[in-house]
């Protein structure tokens, strides 16, 4: 399997094979990442009616073509664990507020064996799309692509002159709807050059967090608190909400050398990451004779 540039992904296992949790030591945490141009027509095949009706609705191409990923991922990866076609996992998107079928994508428990207790997470910033899975513990992912902090995309950290002032000014229009007090004027202490990157990091360690919990934006990010982007993540400060759990673990990556992404897992002892690129096995689908 093909690694994309900058990133830990390997090649050595295929799509069907499955991580393994350490005991009590690190939470195995394994992330498939795909781009949104892995989207093709054959793929449409693997989706449901739920699936295919809300495709089909999606009037942004770009949004069509990351719904379209994410789920073929979620699929692919998941059949393989559980031995049935990627068209016939079973899955189920409940909202915990109206009960339509547009809460967070899940495997239907009452159609799978107690065994299989894979949970997962999609995600997706920008053109990168990204599911990640783990046994037995609620997982969230997040990526941002740094692009959208300039208009010349890494360039917006590392180019001209332009490309940072443009760069200070999106994140300075953000920053105060995402971070706490203590972030902001940590965030504003640092170099200009420095500030999308690290504010970005807080941001996906951050949604993250609240996509394990699931709670989506319901718990403001600004309520949240986690340490420096140069350190380990970790929570530091909580909302005022009952029920949240405390035991996390999390761990930092950067996709395509550049866009920052963050895992986190309910319960301790630590993430021990994979990630894999998807892009072979999405273009190996063939649309149905």
């Amino acid at each position: 399997m093909r690694t994309r540039p900058g990133s830990q992904c390997d090649d050595d296992r295929s799509v069907t094979e499955a991580g393994t949790d350490a005991g009590d030591g690190p939470r195995a945490v394994e992330v498939w990442w795909a781009r949104a141009e892995d989207a093709h027509d054959g793929l449409v095949s693997l989706l449901d009616q739920v699936e295919r009706a809300r495709y089909a609705a999606t009037t942004d191409p770009a949004s069509a073509r990351r719904f379209l990923v994410g789920c073929a991922v979620s699929r692919l990866v998941l059949g393989g664990r559980l031995g049935l076609p990627a068209a016939d996992v079973p899955l189920k998107r409940v909202c915990p507020r109206c009960g339509g079928p547009h809460g967070k994508v899940a495997l239907d428990r009452d159609r799978t064996p107690p065994t299989a207790d894979v949970r997962f997470s999609v995600t997706h910033g920008g053109d990168t799309v990204g599911v990640a899975f783990c046994h037995g513990a609620e997982v969230g992912l997040d990526v941002e692509e740094i692009a959208q902090f300039g208009s010349a995309g890494a360039g917006a950290v590392a180019g001209s002159n332009g490309d940072r002032e443009g760069s200070a000014r999106n994140v300075a229009v953000l920053a105060p709807r995402v971070l706490t007090a203590t972030e902001l004027a940590a965030l504003h202490d640092r170099p200009r050059a420095d500030l999308p990157g690290a504010f970005l990091r807080y941001w996906v360690r951050k949604e993250a967090v609240l996509k394990a919990w699931g709670t989506g934006l319901h718990v403001p990010l600004r309520q949240l608190e986690v340490s420096a982007p140069e350190q380990h993540p970790e929570v530091v400060g909580w909302p005022e909400r009952d029920g949240l759990p405390h035991e996390l673990s999390m761990a930092d990556t950067v996709v395509l050398g550049r866009h920052p992404a963050a895992v986190c897992v309910i319960g301790r002892g630590g993430v021990a990451l994979r990630e894999r690129d998807a892009g072979p096995a999405l273009r190996d689908v063939r649309p149905p004779r």
